[in-house]
């Protein structure tokens, strides 16, 4: 409080902000020309625990099951998913008529959006302060033509900085499915990240806890490099459902290096944390018919 606030004045700015925090600004505007069901928000405390990996076969699971599906990539200074889906080089093309931007399609047709469709080398650095980064999202929702889509899952960045804030508070998000990892410290950005969706009013379907383990290919033995899991005590600290593990695969990792995600994908990987999705998606839906 300044010298020059009343007690009063110094509550109600408090008030102001506080408000703004939990409800944010007025929601992104959806274009006439995107018919977007449900928007997942696939989110991660720290950098290095595997997210978009995570989003990509959630991306897979949910088009193996005859649902239309697309992937915007939020992580607009990190973008790694057009390269898992070998769309490296490609680019978003413009409809001249309607000034839209259109989603390039995967092998599988995943409808994709990133900043790598839109650099001229992928290998470009993207130099942008904070309301740029924001513009570029508001971009990416109101100006591309999404079509028909029944799950539009949105690679956030790392953390809670200024484009996962504008994601909670702008994008109408159904829920999040939070990614993690063993080590122990991992539990304490994992509730970081709950208490975020919480207060921005976001359902958490739960955690899925990346490189848990491998398997010797010799005698097939489970190894813990990182350690014993943590997803079972983190979810319960967290109050949220454990959604699944994945092994570390260098099969899996290099058919993200390849582009081959969509053929290389175990099927069933993520079927619990699908289920969670679609069913909690259905719940929804049936409620606001009712």
């Amino acid at each position: 409080m300044t010298n020059s606030q009343t007690p009063s004045e110094d509550e109600k700015l408090r008030k102001e902000v506080e408000q703004t925090f939990h409800h944010g600004p007025d929601k992104f505007n959806q274009n006439a020309f995107s018919h977007i069901k449900h928007v997942i928000g696939v989110v991660s405390g720290k950098g290095g625990v595997g997210k978009s990996l995570v989003c990509g076969l959630l991306a897979c699971e949910l088009s193996a099951r005859k649902t239309k599906v697309a992937i915007l990539d939020a992580d607009i200074t990190g973008p790694s998913i057009p390269k898992m889906f070998g769309l490296s080089g490609a680019r978003i093309v413009v409809d001249p008529q309607r000034e839209m931007m259109i989603p390039a399609p995967s092998a599988h047709g995943i409808k994709i959006v990133s900043t790598n469709l839109v650099l001229e080398h992928e290998t470009d650095p993207v130099l942008w302060r904070g309301p740029i980064l924001m513009g570029v999202l508001r971009q990416f929702w109101e100006e591309v033509e999404w079509g028909d889509v029944d799950y539009l899952l949105i690679d956030m960045p790392p953390g809670t900085g200024d484009v996962a804030l504008t994601v909670f508070q702008q994008i109408p998000l159904d829920g999040i499915v939070i990614v993690t990892s063993p080590q122990d410290l991992v539990q304490m950005v994992v509730t970081k990240a709950v208490n975020m969706a919480q207060q921005m009013k976001v359902p958490v379907y739960g955690l899925i806890e990346n490189m848990s383990y491998l398997v010797c290919p010799d005698c097939g033995r489970r190894i813990e490099p990182f350690g014993p899991s943590q997803l079972t005590k983190a979810a319960h600290q967290a109050g949220v459902e454990a959604l699944g593990e994945l092994p570390i695969d260098p099969a899996l990792a290099a058919s993200c290096d390849a582009g081959t995600i969509e053929d290389a994908a175990p099927k069933g990987l993520l079927s619990a944390a699908v289920d969670c999705i679609i069913e909690t998606c259905a719940a929804s839906d049936a409620t606001k018919s009712s």
